[in-house]
């Protein structure tokens, strides 16, 4: 399987949403290689999105990588606890973002459960979620502005599948007025590792 090369993260988050369904999230972790596909996401328009963080062109610290070149990792902390990731999108300086919300774990599913102190053998509560699949995935802050492009601690694989996607509103933005009923929330049908409104 390729790489994803630069080229696939410049276009509007809303076709980058769906286009990364069924694409595949490495993750090296001292030297374990974790594997998962991705079926679930969001899109977050930029300037003209009210859910957006970088509504209205908001240009903050926090913000700062959206307005960087597509195709890096962009995360923050939401309640105080639990982390999301972001891909970049689009071209420099329009700060669009793609949420990664649910994955389907593939390898090292053994250290996905240490990371979320899960025993057992029930996997699909596992990854189902941004902030669940960021602590099994052991992304936080640190990788904030990593690339997904040339880098290796986190990188999107290419994969022939060709989803079947379904198109919902976003989850938990209430404040975005119009936004709140755009259909950019993309999902695998029938995958168990999709979060739950």
């Amino acid at each position: 399987m390729k790489r994803l090369e630069l080229s696939f993260y410049q276009r509007n988050s809303v076709l980058l949403a769906q286009k990364l369904l069924g694409k595949y999230l490495i993750r090296n972790i001292g030297g374990d290689r974790i594997m998962t596909k991705i079926v679930e996401t969001e899109a977050y328009m930029g300037p003209e999105d009210k859910a957006a963080h970088s509504y209205n062109n908001r240009r903050t610290q926090r913000t700062e990588v959206m307005f960087g070149r597509p195709g890096k990792a962009y995360v923050y902390m939401i309640y105080g606890m639990y982390y999301c990731l972001n891909i970049v999108a689009g071209e420099e300086e329009i700060p669009e973002a793609v949420l990664i919300r649910g994955v389907e774990p593939i390898e090292g599913i053994e250290i996905l459960k240490q990371n979320r102190k899960i025993k057992g053998k029930q996997i699909n509560n596992l990854t189902n979620g941004p902030g669940k699949l960021c602590e099994a995935l052991a992304i936080d802050k640190s990788l904030n502005g990593s690339d997904l492009v040339f880098g290796n601690e986190i990188y999107i694989l290419d994969s022939k599948e060709k989803p079947d996607i379904v198109k919902s509103k976003r989850i938990n933005i209430d404040y975005a007025e119009e936004y709140v009923n755009k259909l950019w929330r993309f999902y695998i049908r029938d995958n168990i590792f999709v979060s739950r409104p």
